[in-house]
């Protein structure tokens, strides 16, 4: 009976680890914050590489930028606030992706209605191309067929009967 009570106690201490392991699964690691803010951020020095990844010798940029990534997710901001204050500071082309607002949502909007034009065209042509006529040369004979083939084949009968 005894070892029953201690084994059930067991499992009940078994979801609250489960629950405890799950809430703290990310606390205190600032360093995946980071790394994934610094993925949607771009270097403004020029190089067109994504700040984490900026790999010029003496970027004055980059290093300055990563310390100041560092400082905002230590203080605690919230990812929003750090993106927004980055865009306030270095403007709207530190963000690797546009915003899905206002006419930014044309750079989200352009590729997919490209894509359905072009098929689109690509399916008109290729209907107007199977409905034109067959273009005959000059030279070649045309095609006989129906009552015209028959009446050349009955010809043909009566002048090879000997």
């Amino acid at each position: 009976m005894q070892f029953l009570s201690a084994h059930a106690r067991r499992l009940q201490l078994i979801p609250a680890l489960l629950a405890g392991v799950l809430l703290l699964l990310g606390a205190g690691d600032n360093s995946a914050r980071i790394d994934r803010l610094g993925h949607q951020m771009m270097c403004v020095c020029g190089c067109n590489q994504i700040l984490l990844e900026c790999n010029h010798v003496g970027c004055s940029y980059s290093t300055r930028m990563r310390d100041e990534l560092t400082a905002a997710v230590t203080r605690g901001d919230s990812d929003n606030g750090v993106l927004q204050w980055f865009i306030q500071t270095y403007g709207t082309t530190v963000l690797t992706v546009p915003t899905n607002r206002g006419f930014n949502r044309v750079a989200w909007i352009m590729p997919y209605l490209a894509l359905v034009m072009g098929i689109a065209l690509v399916v008109f042509i290729v209907g107007v191309w199977k409905k034109r006529p067959l273009a005959i040369r000059a030279g070649v004979p045309a095609t006989v067929r129906g009552a015209e083939l028959d009446r050349f084949r009955e010809q043909a009968r009566k002048e090879t009967e000997l």
